[in-house]
């Protein structure tokens, strides 16, 4: 897929098949994430899958929506730690993940947390880390195909505000 279409054809999935995703896509995922840029390259993150039905049904009661994450097929947190901007690092990682995860036909969604500290004793991270993102993958339940429009189409029916409202130029 053109990466242009892909970026203004994908969109928020909160509504998963139930089929797993196969271990090729997984991997190409997390390797999309692994691969992102780092300020100073210090690649101050890590990415802990959460598998086990009973981490994943902990973890939903740790985000906003927990029906993002139960009935994800995929769900991974990043965690952040040391200085600088750790938050844009984990943003880029995200990004390339959905990304990712959109051009093999899997819909995702980035999930917030209430509480930053009670997510991360869900998960046990070390001293000093952080979860940054909860980002939750799956088939979505209404397929899209991003190839029915063109990037125009996309960009003409996505909710978001007008381009000379969000862009100036000095």
């Amino acid at each position: 897929m053109d990466t242009y279409l892909s970026i203004v054809s994908k969109r928020e999935v909160r509504s998963y098949e139930d089929r797993p995703i196969p271990g090729e896509v997984n991997r190409r995922i997390l390797e999309a994430g692994r691969i992102a840029g780092s300020s100073a390259n210090k690649q101050q993150r890590r990415f802990v899958a959460v598998e086990s039905p009973e981490a994943v049904a902990r973890l939903a009661e740790a985000v906003w929506v927990p029906t993002n994450i139960s009935s994800a097929a995929l769900v991974i947190v990043i965690a952040v730690w040391g200085k600088g901007p750790t938050a844009f690092d984990a943003g880029r990682a995200a990004q390339n993940m959905m990304l990712a995860a959109w051009n093999d036909g899997v819909g995702s969604c980035p999930n917030g947390m209430p509480d930053r500290a009670a997510t991360g004793s869900v998960l046990g991270v070390a001293e000093g880390e952080e979860p940054a993102i909860v980002l939750s993958f799956g088939y979505p339940a209404k397929p899209r195909d991003p190839e029915s429009r063109s990037a125009e189409e996309w960009l003409a029916a996505a909710n978001r505000k007008p381009f000379d409202e969000v862009v100036s130029r000095i």
